[in-house]
């Protein structure tokens, strides 16, 4: 039989003296593994393709990668334009998404291209997060706002043109904090988190404003269960408020009473609560928060199972079905990393040309190079006209012998016919016996 899958805790903190990742076996709380090179930072942590691990360094330009077995090696540094405020990779390993600043930068993985720069934030990214299909990104920013972005549209833009968000919810009032995509894709829905003490939930089909909850205290992180009935806000006074989604009346906008909702608030940690993460069957929270423990709840009954501290305030805790290359030791990567590209595809100023490998292009990234779609269209009309011209009516020569072909089997044909008049009247006017 095949072994159940393993969840595991992934975590980082600030402080990082002993290692800058640690991993745990999400129910025994047996430590898996540690990676050390540097401080992550908040929002800052990523798995690619199930088999490196990234981190955005703190305040620094470069994003680390690690091979998830080879821990204690520092597999390369991606060198970035800025500081990295925040990083996410693809569900389906094709891409790398990175804040920096007010920009958000898109790798390719398979070659290291960089191949677009979106700049429609007015203040640093604060968190990015792809839908569980690769199809589209949404990204928060301290200016407030969320952009909802189509994957495709981003890709396949005009490059003389900034490409546009799907959607634009500024309805915040105050920086965003947190954001969760939940599950169905591009029929997803998205939950917001701000300083103004509101969570929001939206739909990224319609781009509607489904619910906002108001609280009594700013809300740092946020995340629903995989089935989206509940949705679970972690506040900067240390509490962990539970939205039930699926009891929650018609009206759009509500306040959470923590008197009504006794039952509803996870009480333990000392100071502000900076990322949550539920497991697979909803049964389990994990939590991080500044006062350098990350915390497993029982769901049920928002009892605390176990407490872990950590060496500085936690940056980072997610719960994540292990790859089968983070608990095998002899499993490597089918594909090395890429020099990851510091400028924008084509560009003149860009990185030194690197020679020698196969690029295998999905999709059309390299525009101008290629017709587009109508042109196409058009090209092949002109093509088949012609060609049924020349196949109906050939050269003129051709058509002088086409046409003596018909008009001798006319000939032949009246001939025939005759025959036949002739063959039938003798039969009808010939004597009876």
């Amino acid at each position: 039989m095949m072994a159940a899958p393993v969840e595991v805790a992934v975590c980082t903190d600030s402080a990082a003296q002993l290692w800058s990742c640690v991993v745990w076996e999400l129910h025994s709380g047996a430590n898996l593994l540690t990676y050390r090179g540097g401080q992550a930072g908040p929002r800052g942590l990523a798995l690619l393709n199930g088999e490196y691990l990234l981190a955005a360094q703190l305040g620094k330009n470069y994003i680390s990668a690690w091979e998830l077995q080879r821990k204690d090696q520092l597999q390369q540094k991606i060198m970035c334009p800025g500081p990295v405020t925040c990083l996410t990779t693809s569900p389906n390993g094709l891409y790398v998404l990175a804040g920096i600043t007010e920009s958000i930068y898109l790798w390719e993985v398979s070659t290291g291209n960089l191949l677009v720069i979106l700049s429609r934030h007015y203040q640093d990214v604060s968190c990015l997060q792809f839908t569980g299909d690769s199809s589209h990104f949404v990204s928060g920013g301290k200016d407030c706002l969320v952009l909802a972005w189509s994957l495709c549209s981003v890709l396949q833009a005009d490059p003389s043109r900034t490409p546009a968000p799907r959607h634009v919810w500024s309805r915040h009032t105050l920086p965003i904090t947190d954001l969760h995509c939940g599950f169905g894709g591009p029929l997803a829905r998205v939950a917001t988190a701000s300083l103004d003490q509101t969570v929001k939930l939206w739909e990224v089909s319609s781009g509607e404003l489904l619910l906002s909850v108001l609280f009594d205290v700013s809300i740092m992180a946020v995340t629903m269960d995989l089935a989206e009935h509940h949705m679970f806000c972690g506040g900067s006074d240390g509490s962990i408020f539970q939205v039930d989604l699926c009891t929650w009346p018609g009206q759009r906008e509500k306040s959470f009473q923590p008197e009504q909702d006794h039952g509803k608030v996870f009480r333990g940690h000392r100071n502000q609560v900076t990322c949550l993460s539920v497991s697979t069957d909803g049964s389990v929270l994990l939590s991080g928060s500044h006062d350098e423990t990350v915390r497993l709840w029982d769901v049920q009954s928002q009892q605390c199972l176990r407490t872990v501290a950590l060496k500085g305030p936690v940056t980072n805790a997610c719960i994540v079905l292990a790859p089968v290359s983070m608990l095998s030791s002899d499993c490597r990567p089918s594909l090395p990393l890429p020099h990851f590209n510091k400028h924008l595809l084509g560009a003149e100023h860009g990185d030194e040309p690197r020679h020698g490998g196969l690029t295998l292009r999905l999709g059309l990234h390299q525009q101008g190079s290629e017709p587009s779609y109508l042109e196409r269209v058009e090209q092949l009309h002109g093509v088949m006209c012609s060609t049924l011209e020349k196949s109906v009516l050939g050269g003129q020569d051709q058509l002088r012998i086409r046409v003596a072909e018909l008009e001798d089997e006319v000939r032949n044909l009246r001939k025939i016919n005759r025959d036949l008049f002739d063959f039938s009247t003798r039969i009808i006017t010939r004597p009876a016996k």
